[in-house]
């Protein structure tokens, strides 16, 4: 009797350790699995599962004038605004705009303009001068003058000057810089330059197309620069090897505005001075109207004041920016933009669309 009593309460404790011990391998796997899932937890980017933002946050501490990012796939576009008269409008909100794509309006994603503390946006400016032989060296001394008085109209603001010159060859004569010295430098090495008997005006814009978007920066201090490519010529193109055609699909590209000056010895020539001017070649290709940019005529008593209407008028522009739904992102095709303002005033487009990706 007292043996199988015995064995019976052995059976027993066996059976309480057993349980004890399991429990507390229990107790010990919950202890170390409660810390790798909080830490799991606090690995796991926040982001990882959000869908892309249409419109980044903008930080506290900046206006809503500043772009603070641009990637690859926001598209922007610079919209002159003038009144009926034709002076630059300033102080529009992006709220008085509408921007659409392939004709369905899309949200503004970032708007661009003069800050409220009066800073400027930055510009990148090319001068692609005519020293063809139709230049005279009185017209060479004016257009020096002119230009100081178009830097000093910037120098309040951040901008960066480069001066090609063309005729028979294009030619850098100073790259980009923010120095007034060197850019009066240049003028006078202008003087020097020989000349030839072409005009190679198409050339020389294509070129400073390039030099703006290989060194020149897209962005300063966070904001989008105006680019821009000021023509001086006496409005005769001869001997181009790009067509103006080409020359308009890249300034759209890069987004930059073209801006003409022609000089008073082609206006001489083919109007008489209480007559309007007749149209030049680059007039009649389109060239400076579907990249946003003005026509100007100089004339002997005008030359001064017009490069400084010229300053304010490629300053004054707005830059509007969107992201294109996913779809047209990259499928390779040109796709129109649209840009609507305030009623009663005139809106000139940096371009009028622009072509995706196809990669």
């Amino acid at each position: 009797m007292t043996e199988p009593h015995e064995a019976e309460t052995l059976r027993t404790r066996r059976d309480h350790l057993r349980l004890c011990l399991c429990c507390a391998l229990m107790c010990v796997a919950l202890a170390t699995l409660a810390p790798r899932a909080a830490f799991g937890q606090q690995q796991a980017p926040p982001e990882a599962t959000r869908p892309r933002r249409a419109t980044p946050e903008l930080p506290e501490q900046e206006e809503v004038g500043d772009v603070v990012r641009i990637d690859t796939d926001v598209v922007s576009v610079d919209v002159a605004v003038t009144d009926a008269q034709g002076r630059p409008v300033r102080g529009l909100g992006a709220e008085q705009f509408k921007l659409y794509e392939d004709g369905l309006e899309r949200p503004i994603s970032f708007f661009n303009v003069q800050r409220r503390g009066g800073e400027m946006r930055p510009v990148s400016i090319v001068f692609a001068l005519d020293i063809s032989g139709s230049m005279t060296p009185a017209e060479i001394e004016r257009l020096r003058s002119a230009l100081q008085l178009f830097s000093q109209q910037l120098s309040e603001q951040r901008a960066l000057f480069a001066v090609m010159s063309f005729g028979m060859e294009v030619k850098t004569i100073q790259s980009f810089t923010d120095d007034p010295q060197k850019l009066d430098r240049a003028m006078e090495r202008l003087a020097r330059e020989p000349n030839g008997l072409s005009t190679h005006a198409f050339d020389a814009i294509d070129d400073a197309i390039r030099l703006l978007v290989r060194k020149a920066p897209r962005t300063r201090e966070r904001r989008l620069m105006k680019r821009a490519v000021v023509v001086v010529t006496d409005g005769f193109p001869v001997g181009d090897t790009v067509a103006a055609r080409t020359v308009i699909e890249r300034a759209n590209e890069a987004d930059v505005s073209v801006y003409s000056v022609t000089l008073p010895s082609f206006s001489r020539m083919l109007a008489s001075a209480d007559r309007t001017p007749l149209p030049t070649p680059l007039d009649i290709s389109g060239l400076v109207e579907k990249t946003g940019g003005t026509n100007s005529y100089a004339t002997d008593k005008d030359f001064a004041a017009l490069f400084r209407a010229l300053a304010e008028e490629v300053t004054s522009a707005y830059v509007l920016a969107f992201y294109p739904p996913e779809e047209k992102r990259r499928d390779g095709r040109f796709h129109t933009i649209r840009i609507v303002g305030p009623p009663g005033l005139q809106l000139r487009q940096s371009r009028p669309g622009y072509k995706s990706s196809d990669k």
